[in-house]
């Protein structure tokens, strides 16, 4: 059996395809979705990610605002500028591009967004929402795993999904999003972590697999259910002689040992991976029409 391949790529490009045909309509309107980033200091990777996210702004017809500050802005002169944007009509969404540096607190940082402004989904009020089955914003990892599921036709519904780690970024809130009554949702949710007993027992009895703890490979063919279907969250870069640089990316999951036993998988690299700055566009989009209705 020939696992189906759950491509990112394929998933996000219907998701802009309804994106560009709503911020049409909000263009109509007079409103131009915005989208800033604020960046701090000059870390390489950050500042991949927000060239990542400012040239699929242009893209859809998303405006971006960078906001580049020296690693010696302190904590209140950050909070400061978010207040700033936090006010400004012209921004609809505001990603605060983490990590910080040390001596600013993430937490005091993320409480300072204004909740319907926060795309990141990072506010305790969002958060909060998130559990009780009334969000607008959703996390733009976890919303991605869950809309690649659902565009691709898996059935979440009565599905025993069991997730592999309990971040804050995806294990926590994606068993939240899954288990909510909903047509596409409705999950029975088992979360495995590393002081979990019969750890293996449980991955062996998910329909729906879902794998994000950041060590490479760890997942086997022994270890899940026939027919299951393998939502890899892992990026793990390990050495690789016949590389150009040295490195390969892979997954959490061995996916050559698996992909012959279960029904679907995402591949690492082009699985999961394009889906956050999808959801993230998403949720800017969200954001401006949230504006409207006000």
């Amino acid at each position: 059996m020939a696992a189906d391949l759950i491509l990112g790529k394929d998933v996000s490009e219907k998701i802009y395809a309804n994106l560009r045909e709503r911020i049409s309509v909000l263009k109509s309107k007079g409103i131009i979705p915005g989208l800033a980033v604020v960046l701090v200091g000059d870390d390489p990777a950050s500042q991949i990610y927000v060239g990542m996210k400012d040239k699929k702004c242009k893209e859809l017809g998303i405006n971006s605002y960078q906001c580049i500050l020296p690693a010696t802005t302190t904590q209140d002169e950050l909070i400061a500028k978010i207040r700033e944007l936090n006010s400004d009509d012209k921004v609809s969404g505001i990603l605060v591009q983490l990590p910080l540096p040390r001596h600013i607190d993430e937490s005091a940082v993320i409480k300072a967004i204004d909740p319907s402004k926060d795309v990141d989904c990072f506010h305790p009020f969002n958060l909060g929402k998130m559990v009780i089955g009334e969000a607008e914003l959703l996390p733009a990892t976890p919303a991605g795993i869950h809309q690649m599921m659902v565009q691709s036709g898996i059935k979440i519904a009565g599905k025993h999904v069991v997730i592999v780690g309990r971040s804050n970024i995806v294990g926590k809130p994606l068993a939240n999003i899954l288990m909510q009554k909903d047509e596409n949702a409705d999950a029975t949710v088992t979360v495995v972590h590393s002081r979990t007993a019969n750890f293996t027992d449980l991955i062996k009895q998910a329909d729906i697999l879902i794998v994000a703890i950041g060590r490479p490979r760890f997942i086997t063919a022994d270890m899940v259910k026939e027919g299951a279907v393998i939502i890899d969250v892992g990026t793990n870069r390990i050495d690789d002689p016949s590389a150009k640089n040295g490195k390969r990316l892979v997954g959490d999951v061995d996916f050559d040992s698996v992909k012959d036993k279960v029904s679907a998988i995402t591949p690492v690299p082009g699985g999961v991976g394009p889906m956050t700055i999808c959801m993230l566009m998403n949720n800017t989009v969200i954001a401006a029409e949230m504006r409207v209705k006000e």
